[in-house]
């Protein structure tokens, strides 16, 4: 078989480190509605695709939360005129990878496939198909249902997952945003396959596809393979954006006991969209709070000073509208007070002074420096591709995202840091720790 023929050391050859300076990114919509960003690269005999839709968690409602994420997970498990079995091994005859992808805004697939045109063009029309023409199989769907309700109920025994749930749907009260993306064991019983049918016809259409595509192909066979695929969808239209985000006004503390050995804490809340201005500002601000490993100050104070904690970290997730703002670590359960005190401290008077010159250059260079190491192969490129589609960034964001770094002032962090976190306002959860076991035992 082919596929034996197929070195896997290929999928994972990287191209050249100063790559990213010089990505021709072309783009153009198709007749059909559907977005592409375009990379042409012939050093390898390789062909990567990303198809994403608006088809995320953030589509779900209370009472079908799990729905986008089942739908898109069966989708590739029966499609056309093949079973899952079948689908598998026209894949695997052509040494092709087909891979998904699900988040609270967008799901979608990848392909990556040799570009030879007998074994691309039987990759795409898997690929083809499995957009188009998923079948939904009855008994399929009852598998994977209750393969995720027993996956929920094993993960709800973990500290770790209960923390992020908590924290997730406090954050976001009562918008889609709080929803699990893995759903309920409630909700997940009670979908049927015509819910995911009707999911998968409402929100995979051509009208919101957002196509990339990287490496061995001319810009004629990327426009025809792009057409291709959204010419098997219906134009449709693009479902009603994420409703806004509203922002926190109070604190609020959430104690989950668990019987841990460590307490797992999560503090934050809505931080920053996708496009937003203050992107550049704030990923650079982070880098030195919790973003930067041994250089940020919560690692000085919480693990070097204090030895409190193996690792603490923070971050922001920008979506299409506020993502979220994420302060997370473990610590010893009788350590937890201290720690929480010691980080809200940290917090504030970073907020406070800002970062100091050294710490701004630090952070700068760092993520400058590191940046072509984020584009060094197809695959990473065409994910940056792939975002960059799907939330309609400029095609010269990547070319400018050094220069825009670089330009960041100590001003600017000030500003923007201030602006967008505000420690009084803030989500805390703690599974485990004294204080969950205090509450344990009433």
């Amino acid at each position: 078989m082919f596929a034996d023929r197929l070195l896997p050391v290929f999928l994972s050859f990287l191209v050249a480190a100063n790559a990213w300076a010089g990505l021709d990114i072309q783009r153009w919509t198709t007749p059909e509605g559907a977005r592409v960003y375009f990379v042409e690269n012939h050093d390898l005999p390789m062909l990567d695709v990303s198809v994403g839709f608006a088809a995320g968690s953030a589509y779900d409602s209370q009472a079908t939360s799990g729905l986008a994420g089942l739908t898109q997970s069966v989708m590739n498990m029966g499609a056309g005129d093949w079973n899952e079995q079948q689908v598998a091994e026209r894949l695997a005859d052509v040494g092709a990878q087909m891979g998904g992808f699900f988040e609270r805004d967008r799901a979608g697939f990848t392909l990556r496939t040799l570009s030879s045109a007998a074994e691309r063009d039987q990759a795409l029309s898997v690929l083809d198909a499995v957009l188009a023409r998923p079948t939904f199989p009855e008994a399929v769907v009852e598998r994977e249902k209750s393969r995720s309700i027993a996956g929920l109920k094993e993960a709800e025994t973990k500290p770790e997952y209960l923390a992020e749930r908590a924290f997730t749907a406090a954050i976001y009260p009562g918008h889609p945003y709080g929803l699990p993306g893995d759903g309920s064991t409630g909700t997940l019983a009670k979908l049927t396959r015509n819910d995911l049918v009707r999911f998968h016809d409402s929100h995979y259409r051509a009208a919101d596809m957002a196509v990339a595509i990287m490496g061995d192909i001319d810009r004629a066979g990327a426009e025809k393979l792009a057409s291709d695929l959204a010419a098997g969808l219906p134009r449709g239209v693009s479902p009603p954006p994420v409703p806004k985000v509203a922002e926190l006004t109070a604190g609020r503390e959430i104690v989950i006991p668990h019987p841990a050995s460590q307490s797992h804490i999560l503090i934050g809340q809505p931080g920053m969209t996708r496009d937003d201005p203050d992107y550049f500002p704030l990923l650079v601000g982070n880098y030195v709070l919790g973003g930067g490993g041994f250089d940020s100050r919560l690692i000085k104070e919480v693990r070097q000073k204090r030895g409190l904690t193996y690792s603490v970290y923070s971050y922001f997730m920008p979506l299409k509208e506020l993502g979220p703002f994420t302060l997370g670590l473990q610590t010893r359960r009788e350590a937890t007070d201290e720690a929480l005190k010691v980080v809200r401290d940290t917090v504030k008077q970073y907020l406070a002074e800002g970062p100091s010159e050294a710490e701004l250059k630090q952070a700068k260079d760092n993520l400058v420096g590191g940046f072509p190491l984020r584009l060094d192969s197809n695959g990473k490129i065409l994910g940056y591709l792939a975002m960059m589609d799907f939330y309609q960034l400029p095609p010269d964001w990547l070319d400018t995202y050094p220069k825009k770094v670089a330009a960041v002032t100590r001003d600017d962090v000030v500003k923007a840091m201030r602006a967008r976190l505000k420690p009084d306002d803030m989500v805390t959860v703690v599974v485990g720790g004294q204080r969950g076991a205090a509450e344990q035992a009433k």
